[in-house]
């Protein structure tokens, strides 16, 4: 009997951890990210009602993501999601930069498809690896018509690409978002949603994807970190060498920074520079105060509030 098949669910993949090796089992936390091909993770999974299609896009750690990389994937899942026959789109990526990545193709494609990011925190050989379930949560919740935008899928729940933060080093659920939890969790091969998405404020004007892949190379955006006893020593080295289009600082509390690391970032403020202060701190944002030199992050993490910075200096670019 044939079975008539729904439709396509295309699987962007980048390496990670879910595609990571172990040479010896039984030490698989010392592992190699990015080993396996798509073809074998998908071979690992239940049969499925979908159309899969894959594409192989990089085979890396995601501690080495990149301008290139963020640049292909964003093309290629546009690509994708504007097939009429394509119903949503999974991309496997390793866990340490899925945040960034998520926060960027969600602010960048705003798509109006499921574009759904998974990962795992066991190498795929390990004995009790947890890439098989992770990705066939991915691949439900990419054909679920009630998802919307770019979601993140790990350990049976669901986060919004704007929302996550990886929060924990160890656990198979490594990912919260923030103190309003996760948007949904995945039920036996279905999507449950739990709340909608909270809307943030934009940063500022934002590219559209063509303006994001004529832009090369990509503004340089640095983020720095204020802590007890920093000295604005780095800001000084990297405006004598490279000076960047824009610095996000990564602040104590409220965003405030250390006076002798504000002293040196508004040297480069003055000369041109954009810079916006982010908390160090998990949870909470920054809120305006009336003596700000810089921009503020609002509740944008520091590493979102790089990305953000990067996309509004993109669109500037453009305008002049």
């Amino acid at each position: 009997m044939n079975v008539k098949k729904s439709k396509k669910i295309v699987v962007l993949a980048t390496g990670g951890t879910i595609a990571g090796w172990a040479d010896d089992v039984d030490r698989a936390q010392n592992y190699r990210a990015g080993q396996i091909g798509v073809a074998q993770l998908l071979d690992k999974l239940e049969a499925s009602a979908h159309t899969l299609v894959s594409e192989q896009l990089a085979q890396i750690d995601s501690k080495d993501v990149d301008d290139e990389l963020w640049r292909c994937l964003a093309e290629r899942a546009a690509h994708w999601l504007a097939q009429s026959d394509v119903q949503g789109v999974v991309v496997t990526h390793g866990t340490d930069t899925l945040e960034e990545t998520a926060y960027f193709l969600q602010t960048l494609l705003r798509p109006t498809k499921p574009l759904v990011l998974t990962c795992a925190m066991r190498a795929a050989n390990a004995p009790d690896s947890d890439g098989p379930r992770n990705l066939q949560d991915a691949i439900a919740l990419a054909a679920s018509p009630s998802a919307i935008g770019v979601l993140v899928v790990c350990a049976g729940e669901v986060h919004a690409g704007q929302e996550v933060q990886k929060l924990h080093s160890q656990r198979l659920n490594p990912f919260s978002s923030g103190e309003l939890g996760p948007i949904g969790r995945m039920q036996a091969g279905r999507f449950e949603r739990l709340r909608d998405v909270c809307v943030t404020a934009e940063q500022g004007a934002m590219p559209t994807l063509s303006d994001v892949l004529a832009c090369a190379p990509w503004p340089r955006v640095v983020l720095v970190l204020s802590h007890a006893g920093v000295t604005g020593e780095m800001v000084e080295a990297v405006l004598a060498s490279q000076p960047p289009d824009g610095w996000v600082v990564a602040g104590t509390g409220n965003g405030t920074v250390h006076k002798a690391l504000q002293a040196a970032l508004e040297k480069a403020h003055t000369r041109g520079a954009m810079v916006v202060r982010a908390s160090r701190c998990a949870l909470g944002g920054v809120q305006d105060r009336t003596d700000d030199v810089f921009a503020h992050a609002g509740t944008l993490t520091a590493v979102q509030a790089r990305v953000a910075l990067m996309l509004v200096l993109i669109a500037k670019k453009k305008a002049a």
